[in-house]
């Protein structure tokens, strides 16, 4: 049934700031997936290896400071080098269980020099390629202190089945000129990944979607003060500021009409499978088309960098 796609919401909380742990935990979350014959497995932001929270439990603003110095060195350690192969595995997985996979890590980027690092989102097919990484344009207030911005060479989409897929981190998703550059390249499909909690999925999850007239998947890990592994720089510090939940979940499905097929799912650690069909789209797009009928390019139009920036370009 190509019009119909078996989807796997991973809510799940990382290992934090330990990333051969976390990638063990998404093997697993693959693993079992595919026994229940999904298609499509989605995790959060940056889940590999862990969103920075201590940002905001540490005093992250204050120059020179040796705490956070520290942190994020260890931080830096423990992001993902996709160049060395360190997602291969589960680039093996997904081949091997036919299922494609959005996976939110954070990124050392070798082409920027290897020392800073993105909040990106990566797209695995079913056949286990990446067939993109998208480094978040615009880190969110503290997440500035750690993580780069990105470009737009991963505003891409791919096609799944009958659908056409494509993904936003977090706050990214309430800017309205990424969104379009999917909208225009047949998205109708989007997955919106997030660090967690429901004040941030169970409004934008249901605009995008009567926006868009598109399915979005919107998924979030979890994260409590009994995950911060006893082995974190600092650790008293962070955990004497933090509250008892940092992260709820509020992992949801809404459909191209903007109503929920699942509602934001609280505190639950695991698999949120749900199954949705294409013909949605198409009925939902008769009366509004973002892009297409109800659009006039020739009085607005937008203009898509997708060149991957380096800041040297070498000529042999």
């Amino acid at each position: 049934m190509e019009h119909t796609l078996k989807i796997a919401m991973a809510q799940i909380a990382p290992v934090w700031l330990n990333k051969l742990e976390t990638l063990k935990k998404v093997e697993n979350s693959i693993v079992e997936a595919s026994k229940e014959k999904c298609e499509l497995i989605v995790f959060g932001e940056g889940l590999v290896p862990g969103y920075p929270f201590w940002l905001a439990l540490t005093g992250g603003a204050q120059w020179d400071k040796k705490v956070n110095k520290e942190l994020h060195a260890h931080y830096v350690r423990n992001a993902i080098q996709i160049e060395l192969g360190e997602l291969d595995a589960i680039c093996e997985l997904a081949k091997t269980h036919s299922i494609a996979i959005y996976l939110g890590i954070i990124e050392r980027a070798q082409n920027r020099g290897g020392h800073s690092i993105y909040a990106s989102l990566v797209y695995i097919n079913e056949k286990g390629e990446i067939k993109s990484v998208h480094r978040k344009l615009q880190p969110t207030y503290d997440e500035r202190l750690t993580w780069a911005p990105g470009d737009g060479n991963g505003l891409q989409v791919h096609s799944l089945k009958q659908f056409t897929v494509g993904g936003l981190n977090c706050w990214e998703n309430w800017m309205p000129l990424p969104r379009t550059a999917l909208y225009g390249l047949g998205e109708n499909l989007h997955i919106a990944v997030w660090p967690g909690s429901d004040h941030n999925t169970k409004d934008i999850t249901r605009f995008i979607a009567r926006e868009s007239r598109s399915f979005v998947v919107s998924v979030s890990s979890l994260m409590y003060k009994s995950n911060f592994p006893e082995n974190t720089p600092h650790l008293e510090q962070i955990i004497q500021n933090a509250p008892e939940t940092l992260a709820n979940g509020g992992s949801c499905i809404a459909g191209p009409d903007g109503e929920w097929i699942v509602e934001p799912i609280l505190h639950k650690e695991g698999l949120i499978i749900q199954t949705i069909d294409f013909n949605r789209v198409l009925e939902e797009r008769q009366n509004f088309d973002p892009v297409g009928h109800y659009s006039r390019p020739d009085v607005t139009k937008l203009i898509v960098n997708r060149e991957r920036q380096s800041t040297v370009d070498y000529n042999s």
